[in-house]
Formats: structure tokens, C-alpha cells, sequence
């Protein structure tokens, strides 16, 4: 009997426990400093295998912003981010999505569209509060 799916191996397995247990939407930087507590000897090269794999069966997702490293989110139900300007953290915004805009952006351009994003960003509560606002 063939597999199923691909391979689940412990490398792999740690990666997803690890951008599924945070909600620091890490990098791949981060992750690799995590799995090295665990498994010492992975390579930066297996935690970037393994994460474009993951990204690749839908069990995370990758975020990328201009002129940074991309980032990952466990979450992978629809949801919108903010971007702090200041901290450069990333934050989960649940909020109900505007199904109507995806409606009439294929009414106004004929594509098809099956999805989009939207981030917000701005100055966060924290970096907010620690600069008097």
C-alpha cells in the first residue's frame, strides 16, 4: 500500500509544532533557533525545506513583505494581519471579510478571484503606550 501524503518526518513535525504553537508569525530565523533546542544538529537548510513544504500541503502559511524576511502563521484559517511600523511585529486581526469587494473586483476586472489579503499597519498598542500616546 503507497503513502498517503508526504512524509511527516521529526524535522518536519518539530517546524510545525513550533509556528503552530506561537503566534509571533516567526521567520524561518526564528524557527531554526527553536528547533536547534530540540534537535541540535538540523540545519538552517532542513527548517527552509521544511517550512516551503508545510506551505506547500496548506498546514501554514507564508507571509511576505517587501524588503523583509518572509514570515510564518499556523493559522491558517482567513484572517487579516497588522504590521507594526515601529516593532516590526506581526498580529493576528479576526474580523469578518468584505465578501462584497471580492464580488465586485470580478465585476469590475473579469478575473476570477478566489481570494485575497489585506494588512493592515500603523504604530502597535505597546509601541503606542511606551511613546505616550
Amino acid at each position: 500500500m503507497g503513502a498517503i501524503g508526504p512524509r511527516m518526518t521529526r524535522q518536519k513535525s518539530l517546524v510545525l509544532e513550533i509556528v503552530q504553537g506561537t503566534t509571533c508569525h516567526p521567520t524561518a530565523d526564528w524557527v531554526y533557533q527553536e528547533a536547534r533546542q530540540q534537535i541540535p544538529d538540523i540545519s538552517l537548510g532542513t527548517v527552509y525545506r521544511n517550512l516551503n513544504a508545510l506551505v506547500q500541503q496548506g498546514l501554514i502559511r507564508e507571509m511576505t513583505y517587501a524588503g523583509a524576511s518572509s514570515r510564518y502563521d499556523g493559522n491558517v484559517e482567513n484572517h487579516y494581519h497588522f504590521v507594526c511600523e515601529n516593532c516590526h511585529r506581526v498580529f493576528d486581526v479576526f474580523m469578518d471579510p468584505p465578501e462584497q469587494w471580492a464580488r465586485r473586483a470580478e465585476e469590475i476586472s473579469g478575473h476570477e478571484i478566489k481570494g485575497h489579503r489585506m494588512e493592515f499597519f500603523g504604530r502597535c498598542a505597546e509601541c503606542r503606550k511606551s511613546a505616550g500616546m
